[in-house]
């Protein structure tokens, strides 16, 4: 008799140590399209900053979007002709470019704690991003709790 109680705790314990490790495996989100926004006062000016976060059955974020407001359009929309490189001839790439390693970034790091910013709201955290990043950070964070389980 103890011996069938023994290898019934033991059986039990095995059964709730595995149903654990399945639960801490699933992602921190609920499954879906989440859309965030921020307000992106760089320059002295007023654009919004959108993001658009795509979280897969697991729970993790499959992709992200990344974008601004700008003179009517979008600084993605704009491409090369945001000018960025021009004006800006130290920059690591284009507006867009930069972004895309941001994007990425955050998705490979499932989430935006790794990111720390400066006193100018840039970051060192992402290999080539050297813009503020700031009120892209805020809209990204929006759309991760509209998406938290």
């Amino acid at each position: 008799m103890k011996r069938f109680l023994v290898l019934t705790l033991a059986g039990l314990c095995i059964f709730t140590g595995c149903e654990k490790v399945e639960e801490e495996k699933k992602g921190l989100y609920k499954e879906g399209t989440y859309e965030g926004s921020y307000v992106d006062t760089y320059g002295g000016e007023q654009n919004l900053a959108t993001a658009k976060l795509v979280i897969n059955a697991d729970g993790e974020i499959e992709s992200l979007y990344l974008d601004t407001e700008y003179q009517g359009s979008t600084k993605k929309t704009l491409g090369d002709d945001y000018n960025m490189k021009k004006y800006q001839p130290d920059a690591a790439g284009e507006w867009y470019e930069q972004v895309e390693k941001l994007e990425k970034a955050i998705v490979e790091n499932q989430g935006t704690d790794f990111i720390t910013l400066d006193e100018e709201n840039k970051t060192d955290a992402v290999s080539g991003c050297t813009i503020v990043v700031d009120a892209l950070l805020g809209a990204t964070n929006d759309a991760l709790e509209k998406a938290k389980n």
